[in-house]
């Protein structure tokens, strides 16, 4: 089977767009033929900083030949069916249709059109072009006089030459010819811009392509440029008795930066080692592209560095070295007097005889810095966030003034020198600059860890002062826009919500924190003056006409989408999460029971709707579960329809859910109650009525089967027992109390008979059912999974 060989050479390609822009080529290409009935065996795209390549192996010679059959209208069908047919048939007239016969319906006028397939080399030179022209860079050029052209091609760098080849193994490829605004495709391209000669080089396929290549200095393969580069590097940091520091994303853009990777080490002076090493290391790499090194015992960094040069220079390098660590000191020497400068006292703050982080911290507030023109400035924002810091820290065991002391520190270092030149380092300088002025480990190491985390992958906090501010932070951001309504939509989200949501969710399940979302908002909502209203009224969001529980509930519906997407990345079954989720439906309460499920505790939110609780989830036995009403009891798990912000809560109710259903009885009452629903569903919408009335036990005595009996009461414990072990967020005992029922159900689908002739009775039977259902949703609505 012939191959295909594809290069588009050019200026340098950024190399943050290498790596994509090879990916697209593949996929345009092959989707390309592949709608054309040229189906391939395999596929791969390069790219270098200057050429992108593509190489296609099993191509057919040639489409396979086409036919279509168009149904038209039955024989004898009016004249304008008639004409509609031939027109979107393409046919001249009626007698170059085929009549075909349908033995049910009769005889149909059908149009078969037959089209021999094209030469792939033809193919190839049709989709080409447009496939070049049309190519999705996120930034594109015109150049030369054709540029002023309307239509003119823009590439990300001017296009030089275009190499297209087509042929069997064994033969010699032939040219696959088109051209794009005047450069011509052929069988030649050209090596490294430095090392490799004037002359072009003939290619044939891919395997003489990639070797001549080799030959002329160019590494065709980003990956293999990367293993050479790491390789090269570790093996010269070992032979000075240190280790590179790995950075993945710098390798990633080193190799997209030459195409012949010639590895070397520069040098700075030692003095410079009393900077933060993160400071160095951000400096050498933002500035140089060069990987740090450090002593392999001590852990320390070294004075030395790795450059990757794109040439191989006749003195080995020495003068890239030098020019380099030239460069690197003239910035190490700035990032010192930065270092210095901030933990010096500020002018004009000399005299406050304030710390000099608590002195960026004033001059933060003074400067009067816009967080969001809607939510106020940073020193606003840092108010709010010390008192959230402060009430939280009770709830994750940190020390309430450790917490509000990180909270109004955390965002001191955004006016340092440091962060001004290095913003990525934000936090990580405010550590430095705590500790410097003799702050606590923990509230030093909060400053750092408060941002944290940013992403799935990122470190989760677990000093408990670090968890109450990296939760305040987060909770204020979430709070604060959602109050402004500017949420996320779609693909958008500006303002990193998501990442925010993902954090909240992350510090709460992994450190076991227990909070309740909702209380928090409302509080939250609150502390945000309303900037749109009148000056006499702005200074709470608690005024009438503000739906406080509205935004609440829907920040928290947000959290639950937020929490479905981790909790299925880490494996757990979808329908669980909304067997559990779907509790927070408001529903009557059980038939049976007759209980109160939630009451409004003791100085309420009065009006909001569901009641509201504190900020921590009463201790067992103190307003949880206890039934009685007027004791503002709470059922913040979720059973009977209230509102679910103890995210923990609801992981841990999923994980008992999922062993249950993994066991026999489990397995069996879910079949019973699907079974028992069904049959609700089926009678309530034939009689135009819901069954969800308590069933009569009198009844069931005097007229009922045992089975019958059995079962009700059987009913009434295991919803007794469960509901009590859900109120001692015992979920292992309320699923054992559940599967007590497996017996009792399965025997009165065995002997009893649902749609007897007495009506009563009938109606009776139906309220059991309907019974059963309920009694399952005090730990999860069943009809929500799967099975």
């Amino acid at each position: 089977m012939p191959d295909f060989l594809l290069e588009l050479l050019s200026e340098e390609i950024p190399a943050r767009m290498q790596r994509k822009a090879a990916e697209d080529l593949k996929k345009r290409v092959t989707d390309a033929l592949v709608e054309r009935g040229l189906v391939y065996e395999g596929a791969q795209g390069f790219a270098t900083p200057r050429r992108l390549a593509l190489s296609i192996i099993g191509l057919p010679p040639r489409q396979p030949d086409l036919r279509e059959e168009k149904k038209g209208p039955r024989v004898g069908a009016p004249d304008q069916a008639i004409q509609g047919f031939l027109k979107s048939a393409g046919l001249a007239s009626i007698d170059e249709a085929h009549i075909v016969s349908d033995g049910k319906k009769g005889e149909f006028y059908v149009a078969i059109t037959e089209r021999p397939g094209k030469e792939t080399p033809a193919v190839l030179a049709e989709i080409l072009p447009g496939i070049i022209r049309g190519f999705p860079w996120p930034k594109s050029m015109r150049w030369g006089a054709a540029s002023a052209e309307a239509g003119s091609l823009r590439w990300v760098r001017p296009l030089q030459s275009i190499l297209a080849t087509f042929g069997p193994e064994t033969e010699t490829p032939d040219v696959v010819r088109f051209e794009v605004d005047g450069i011509v495709s052929s069988d030649v391209t050209r090596g490294h811009r430095f090392l490799a000669g004037p002359e072009p080089i003939l290619v044939r396929r891919f395997e003489d392509y990639v070797a001549a290549l080799e030959r002329a200095k160019v590494v065709l393969d980003t990956d293999e440029r990367k293993r050479r580069i790491l390789n090269d590097a570790k093996t010269m940091a070992f032979a000075l008795g240190l280790e590179v520091v790995e950075d993945e994303g710098l390798l990633e853009e080193v190799a997209g930066l030459v195409e012949w990777p010639v590895v070397l080490v520069g040098t700075f002076e030692e003095a410079f080692l009393d900077i933060p090493p993160e400071v160095i290391r951000a400096t050498i790499r933002a500035n140089q592209k060069c990987f740090v090194l450090r002593d392999a015992k001590t852990g320390k960094l070294a004075n030395r560095f790795i450059i990757t040069a794109n040439i191989e220079a006749r003195d080995g390098g020495a003068a890239i070295a030098a020019g380099n660590g030239r460069v690197v000191r003239a910035r190490l020497s700035d990032a010192k007097f930065f270092w210095e400068t901030d933990k010096r006292a500020l002018p004009g703050y000399a005299a406050s005889r304030l710390k000099p982080l608590d002195q960026r911290l004033k001059k933060l507030e003074d400067l009067g810095i816009i967080f969001h023109e809607k939510l106020g400035t940073q020193g606003e924002r840092i108010a709010r966030i010390a008192a959230l810091a402060r009430e939280l820290a009770p709830v994750v065991g940190a020390d309430p003034d450790q917490a509000e002391r990180a909270a109004r520190l955390a965002k001191a270092d955004l006016v340092t020198e440091m962060v001004g030149e290095f913003p990525e380092l934000q936090g990580l300088m405010g550590r430095y600059y705590a500790q410097a002025q003799g702050e606590d480990a923990s509230v030093a190491a909060a400053v750092e860890d408060h941002y944290k985390p940013q992403g799935p992958s990122d470190r989760v906090p677990t000093d408990p002062v670090s968890v109450a501010v990296a939760l305040a932070d987060k909770l204020d951001t979430l709070v604060g826009f959602w109050a402004i309504d500017e949420k996320p939509t779609g693909s958008k989200d500006p303002y990193a919500l998501r990442r925010a949501a993902l954090g909240v969710i992350r510090l709460v399940l992994e450190n076991g924190v227990r909070v309740h979302l909702v209380s928090i908002a409302r509080q939250r909502l609150r502390a945000i003056p309303d900037r749109e209203a009148s000056p006499s009224d702005r200074d709470h969001r608690d005024k009438p006409g503000d739906d406080v529980a509205t935004v609440a509930a829907d920040l928290l519906s947000f959290f639950h989408d937020r929490l479905k997407v981790y909790l299925r990345d880490q494996g757990a079954r979808h329908d669980l999460i909304d067997a559990v989720l779907a509790l927070g439906t408001p529903r009557s309460s059980s038939p049976l029971a007759g209980e109160v499920v939630a009451q409004r505790p003791e100085g309420g939110d009065k009006g909001a709707g569901v009641a509201t609780p504190p900020l921590t989830p009463p201790r067992k036995g103190e307003g949880r579960g206890d039934g009685e009403p007027g004791k503002g009891s709470v059922d913040q798990t979720g059973a009977g329809g209230i509102v679910q912000d103890d995210l923990l809560m609801i992981v841990r109710r999923v994980e008992a859910l999922g062993r249950f259903l993994d066991t026999e009885d489990g397995k069996n009452l879910l079949a019973a109650t699907k079974r028992a629903a069904n049959i609700l569903r089926i009678e309530e919408k034939k009689d135009g009525r819901a069954y969800d009335e308590a069933p009569d036990a009198t009844l069931i005595l005097d007229a009922g089967a045992e089975e019958e009996r059995v079962l009700i009461e059987a009913l009434r414990v295991a919803e007794m027992e469960a509901k009590a072990a859900v109120a001692r967020e015992d979920f292992e005992g309320a699923m054992k109390a559940l599967s007590l029922l497996r017996g009792p159900v399965d025997a009165f689908f065995d002997k009893v008979t649902v749609n007897v002739d007495d009506p009563a009775l009938r109606a009776n039977r139906l309220r059991l059912l309907n019974a059963i259902r309920a009694a399952t949703r005090t730990v999860a609505d069943f009809s929500q999974i799967a099975g």
